[in-house]
């Protein structure tokens, strides 16, 4: 048996071990892999923080930082608190999930809808019902 074979072989018994989580797991817990990815990415936005240099930190690659934050349900528990760490140092997993960080308050603060003017009495008195 040549070399060639041997490794062929053993790259295939390697593939077969992996399997997806998608169909494992309900619609619900798929959704709530993604709003964590989505929470992790707000974080990483109102911190400031670049996907890459997060990722670096974390020691992971970048495309493994892509699938965090898409709610990858195949990524380990130990890669999302390296990388919750690399992104905001000392948070924990319920301060993220509370969105009780101070960036994240300045963030939704920011990207509130506010009035250029403030509205003149007429114009509350239409508002009025």
């Amino acid at each position: 048996m040549s070399v060639i074979s041997v490794l062929n072989a053993f790259l295939t018994e390697i593939a077969d071990m992996k399997y997806k989580e998608e169909p494992l797991l309900t619609q619900q817990h798929l959704a709530e892999t993604q709003a964590l990815g989505a929470k992790l990415a707000r974080l990483r936005h109102a911190r400031k923080v670049r996907q890459i240099d997060a990722a670096a930190r974390a020691g992971l690659a970048r495309s493994t930082a892509v699938l965090i934050e898409k709610g990858d349900p195949s990524r380990t528990l130990g890669q999302i608190f390296r990388y919750l760490e690399a992104i905001a140092p000392g948070l924990t997993l319920p301060a993220l999930l509370q969105e009780s960080d101070p960036a994240l308050t300045a963030l939704a603060q920011a990207e509130a809808t506010q009035r250029v003017r403030p509205m003149s009495g007429a114009e509350l008195r239409a508002l009025d019902f």
